[in-house]
C-alpha cells in the first residue's frame, strides 16, 4: 500500500494509547504503529483507559517531565462502542477535565456501527478525528501523524508557559515565537526593549521575563514615564537628599535603588526627557547613581527593561532620543504583535477575560456563544488587548447570562459580511428545505457516505456564512483551524466549489 505522504518522513515520536475491546484491531493497529515508530499501549475498557489516563494526568501535572511508565501518552486511538461505558463516555470525561472543553490530548474516535449522532458529539467533545471500520491503514497513519504533531506543539507550548510563568495567553504562531524569545532572553541579564502598539500587553512581556529570570525573588519596579512630570523625574528614578528642592522634607530612594537586585521596567521610555535620559546612560554604564542633591555614589543591581510604542530609532535620528541609549536598551528587541495579527487567539482571550470580568464583578460564571465569539474575530481591534477586555467586560456587565451575538456591542456587527443566521449554536446553517432535499437525494447512500454529504454542505454553508475565513469557520465549528484544513481536503471542498 503507498504511503499516504510520501513527501514526508511516516515515522512517528510518541506514544499512542489504543482501546479497543476486539483483540485483532488492538493487533492491527499495534503493528501499523509500531511499524511506524510509535511506542503503543492497549486498554479493551474504556475504564481500564480512564484509569489509564486520569493517573498519567495526575503524574503529568505533578511532575510534568517525570516519564516513566504512568508517562502521559501523547495520542489516543478510541473504539465509540466498547464492553462497559462507551468511547464517547470516555472521551467525555476527558473534556472534563482539559481546558476549554476540550480533551488533554487528540482523540481519535473509530466504529464499526457509527451514527450521524455519534460522530457529531464526538465533534463537539473535542475529538481529533472520526473515522470507520474497517480502517484504511493510510487512514490511520496521516490522523496519528498529525495528532502526534498537534501533541508535540501543545507540550511545547506548556513548558513554555511554565518557564515564562506570566499571563501571556494566546497559541496563535506570531504568541508562540514570542513565549519562546520571552523564555530564551529571561534566563540572561540582557537588556530588553519591548516594541509595540498601545494596548498589546508590553508590561506583562516584561513581568514574563522578570519572572523567568534568576532576579524573580527580587522587586520588579515600574514606572510610566509618560506618566511623571519633567521636573519629577530625576527625584522618582534616583532619589534626593533633605532640602534637595522645595518640599524635598525628607530623603528618599529612587526606584533605582528599589528594583536593587531585581528589575526595572521602564514603560513609555521615548516620552523620557532628554536630561533624564542621558542620567539613565550614565546609571546604566556605571552601575552607579547619584541622589538628586546628594554627592555620595550609589551601586545599584538593576536589569533595565523598556518598552514603547514609538519608534527609538527614527526619534533618534530627528534628535528626540539619545541615539547611545538607544543602543544600550535594545540588545535585545522584542516585538508585541498588534491582536489583528492574531486573531486566532481571540477566542482564549474573550473566554479569559469573560471569567476575569465575572469573578472581579460578583458573578456567575458565563459561557459565549459561538456566533458571538464568530463576530469578536472579525474585528480588527485597533485598541488591541486592552480594545477587547474592555468590551468583554462591558458585554458581561450589561448581559443577562450568557453571551450571545446580541451582547456584542453594535459597531463590532456592523459591516462584518453577511448577515449571521439565527441558527442554534452548534445547529446546521441550512435551512429545513435543503436538508430535506439532501436526505432525498442521498437517502440511498451507505451511512458513511451520507454522512460526509451532510457534513460537507454543513462546513460549505457555514464557509459562505463567513466569507470563506477558514479560521472563523473553525470558530463557529468549535473545532481547530489544523482540524477544518484536514476535512476541506478529505471532503473535497474548494474555495467557489459547491
Amino acid at each position: 500500500m503507498t504511503d499516504p505522504s510520501s513527501s514526508e518522513a511516516t515515522v512517528f515520536t510518541g506514544t499512542v494509547l489504543v482501546v479497543d475491546d476486539e483483540k485483532n484491531i488492538r493487533r492491527t493497529l499495534r503493528m501499523v504503529l509500531e511499524g511506524e515508530g510509535a511506542t503503543v499501549v492497549e486498554a479493551e475498557t474504556g475504564e481500564r483507559a480512564l484509569a489509564l489516563l486520569e493517573g498519567a494526568l495526575a503524574a503529568d501535572a505533578a511532575e510534568p517531565d517525570s516519564g516513566g511508565p504512568g508517562e502521559l501518552p501523547n495520542a489516543v486511538i478510541m473504539d465509540v462502542m466498547l464492553g462497559g461505558i462507551s468511547g464517547i463516555e470516555v472521551l467525555e470525561k476527558l473534556s472534563l477535565l482539559g481546558e476549554d472543553g476540550h480533551p488533554p490530548l487528540p482523540v481519535i474516535m473509530i466504529s464499526g456501527h457509527a451514527s450521524v449522532a455519534d460522530a457529531v458529539r464526538a465533534t463537539r467533545l473535542g475529538a481529533f478525528d472520526f473515522f470507520e471500520k474497517p480502517l484504511s491503514r493510510d487512514r490511520v497513519i496521516v490522523s496519528v501523524r498529525n495528532a502526534l504533531r498537534q501533541s508535540k506543539a501543545e507540550r511545547e507550548l506548556r513548558d513554555l508557559r511554565q518557564r515564562v510563568h506570566g499571563e501571556i495567553i494566546g497559541t496563535s504562531a506570531p504568541m508562540r515565537e514570542l513565549m519562546r524569545m520571552v523564555a530564551k532572553v529571561g534566563r540572561t541579564r540582557a537588556r530588553v526593549l519591548i516594541t509595540g502598539e498601545s494596548g498589546t500587553g508590553k508590561e506583562l512581556v516584561a513581568r514574563a521575563i522578570h519572572e523567568a529570570s534568576d532576579r524573580h525573588d527580587h522587586p520588579f519596579v515600574k514606572v510610566n514615564c509618560a506618566a511623571i512630570p519633567r521636573e519629577l523625574i530625576e527625584s522618582e528614578l534616583f532619589g534626593h537628599e533633605k532640602g534637595a528642592f522645595t518640599g524635598a522634607t525628607g530623603q528618599k530612594k529612587g526606584l533605582f535603588e528599589v528594583a536593587h537586585k531585581g528589575t526595572l521596567f521602564l514603560d513609555e521610555i521615548g516620552d523620557m526627557d532628554l536630561d533624564a535620559q542621558a542620567k539613565v546612560l550614565r546609571v546604566l554604564q556605571s552601575g552607579e547613581l547619584t541622589r538628586v542633591g546628594g554627592h555620595t555614589p550609589i551601586q545599584v543591581d538593576v536589569r533595565v527593561l523598556a518598552a514603547t510604542h514609538r519608534n527609538l530609532q527614527e526619534m533618534a535620528g530627528a534628535g528626540e532620543f539619545r541615539e547611545d541609549l538607544f543602543f544600550r536598551l535594545a540588545v535585545v528587541p522584542v516585538r508585541m504583535p498588534p491582536l489583528r495579527e492574531r486573531l486566532d487567539d481571540v477566542t482564549l482571550l474573550a473566554r479569559h477575560f469573560i471569567d476575569q470580568a465575572c469573578e472581579e464583578n460578583g458573578l456567575a460564571r458565563r459561557e459565549i456563544d459561538p456566533e458571538a465569539l464568530a463576530a469578536l474575530a472579525r474585528h480588527d481591534w485597533p485598541g488591541n488587548v486592552r480594545e477587547l477586555r474592555n468590551v468583554i467586560e462591558r458585554m458581561v456587565v450589561l448581559s443577562d447570562g450568557d453571551l450571545e451575538l446580541d451582547d456584542v456591542p453594535p459597531e463590532l456587527r456592523a459591516d462584518q459580511g453577511p448577515a449571521q443566521t439565527e441558527a442554534a449554536p452548534g445547529t446546521m446553517a441550512v435551512d429545513d428545505d435543503r436538508f430535506a432535499q439532501l436526505l432525498r437525494e442521498k437517502s440511498e447512500l451507505p451511512l458513511k457516505a451520507f454522512r460526509e454529504a451532510v457534513e460537507r454542505a454543513f462546513i460549505l454553508q457555514r464557509l459562505r456564512d463567513n466569507n470563506w475565513n477558514v479560521s472563523r469557520t473553525a470558530e463557529v465549528l468549535g473545532i481547530e483551524r489544523t482540524h477544518l484544513h484536514r476535512k476541506l481536503k478529505i471532503l473535497g471542498i474548494q474555495r467557489g466549489g459547491r
